[in-house]
């Protein structure tokens, strides 16, 4: 069953975490290596200052505590989420997954531009935020997809849609593939670069050109993947233990996958930075997060031919999202039925342009609406 929740984490902790910040040993940059070499140290050491003297973290739990807030048990795990409900009579339940370095505060400004047709669910993956980060098992994509299903129905929702994006993309895919008669439609805006379709033209020139640069993109980019997925807990020590350290791994990502122009301020301000940190911080949780990608290692999202998801799906291409593959290519495993070229927008989608990712999650289930209104209960 589940349980209202609410925010409060004690002042001791937001003590000791200015503290920390204020003792920061910092690596000596002789000069500036405009994020070439990693986070920009004169942009950090604002943040900083900024996170120590003005940043105010109860007025962002003031912020998530207007939201309803719920805790509910599933196969033993302590799972968190945000359960809005629509006005409108027969709105569609709407399961939003979040990624890796974001958390389900990234979907805080998308809500109100969707609660007029969708019953909105938003929870924190296994591993992230306020759900369970003690697991003994490894998570992976078919892991939490299960935790998710059961809540759903826990929830009364028989048949509802997916969105997701980075980690959410692939959660949602698996459980489409595992669940497809309670899916009534599922949105992307990212898929993962481990997805491999049954069968692919390796000799087709776009796909040829794809793989290419999806192999130099790891090769300047995907460090943090590759330790993320083998050695998450030798990390975990520097990152749990520093908070500008925790700082400079999770804002680098949010500066290297947005559509910014040059400043990351153009996307998020420093409070939406800062939270998004501060939540990783007070919970604990950046080992239980990373470790989430040795998971998926292990289980990626190679298909088989029976691994085809027939589910109705819409995407998302943000311009300046990660490599993502041609659209034929993503065809070979998923029932793309709607595709549009965002004009502007990066990885972060709901944080970065919550009214155009909106917009056209709403105009992909109308297309689909009216063959799978009858499903819903």
């Amino acid at each position: 069953m589940k349980k209202e929740f609410k925010v409060n984490i004690p002042q001791s902790e937001i003590d000791d975490l200015k503290e920390r910040i204020r003792k920061t040993r910092w690596s000596e940059e002789t000069e500036s290596s405009n994020w070439a070499l990693g986070t920009e140290t004169t942009y950090l050491k604002e943040l900083s200052d900024y996170w120590e003297q003005k940043f105010d973290w109860r007025q962002i739990e003031n912020n998530i505590n207007s939201f309803p807030n719920f805790i509910i048990e599933i196969d033993h795990l302590k799972v968190h989420f945000l359960h809005i409900k629509s006005n409108r009579e027969n709105a569609i339940p709407l399961l939003i997954t979040h990624g890796w370095p974001g958390s389900f505060l990234e979907m805080l400004k998308i809500i109100p531009f969707l609660t007029d047709e969708f019953d909105l669910v938003i929870p924190s993956i296994i591993g992230f935020g306020f759900s369970e980060n003690k697991i003994k098992n490894d998570v992976d994509y078919g892991f939490v997809a299960e935790i998710w299903h059961k809540l759903m129905l826990e929830l009364g929702y028989q048949n509802y849609g997916l969105q997701g994006g980075d980690l959410g993309a692939g959660i949602s895919i698996r459980l489409a593939q595992k669940h497809p008669e309670n899916i009534i439609g599922l949105h992307l805006n990212y898929i993962s670069d481990s997805y491999k379709p049954y069968s692919v033209d390796e000799k087709d020139n776009e796909v040829k050109e794809y793989q290419e640069y999806l192999k130099n993109w790891n090769e300047k980019e995907g460090a943090y993947a590759i330790m993320q997925s083998t050695k998450p807990l030798t990390l975990s020590y520097g990152l749990n233990d520093s908070p500008i350290g925790l700082c400079a791994w999770i804002v680098e990502k949010f500066n290297a996958w947005s559509d910014h122009n040059g400043n990351i301020e153009n996307c998020f301000s420093k409070d939406e930075l800062i939270a998004n940190i501060s939540l990783y911080w007070f919970t604990k949780t950046i080992y239980s997060s990373m470790k989430i990608y040795h998971g998926i290692s292990l289980s990626p999202l190679v298909f088989k031919e029976k691994d085809y998801v027939n589910v109705p799906i819409g995407f998302a291409k943000f311009p300046k999202e990660l490599p993502v593959p041609p659209r034929k290519y993503i065809e070979k495993g998923l029932n793309i039925v709607h595709w549009t070229d965002m004009p502007k927008g990066g990885h972060f989608a709901a944080l970065e342009q919550p009214e155009l990712l909106a917009s056209d999650l709403k105009s992909f289930f109308k297309k689909i609406e009216r063959s799978t209104m009858q499903k819903i209960v």
